[in-house]
């Protein structure tokens, strides 16, 4: 009885989904930006290219 209750007050495997997470959140995050960013310097280039010709 008192291995379970040790058990169900064991909390260092929440700490480990909390980090992971907040990784995932992280990346979610740095991938929105990173498409952002591509789209406009795309249209960037394409403008100098144009201006190029």
């Amino acid at each position: 009885m008192t291995c379970l209750q040790k058990f169900l007050r064991d909390e260092t495997g929440a700490t480990a989904i909390e980090y992971g997470l907040i990784a995932a959140g992280i990346a979610v995050a740095i991938i929105a930006v990173v498409q952002g960013l591509g789209t406009k310097l795309t249209s960037t280039f394409t403008s100098v290219q144009g201006a190029l010709k």
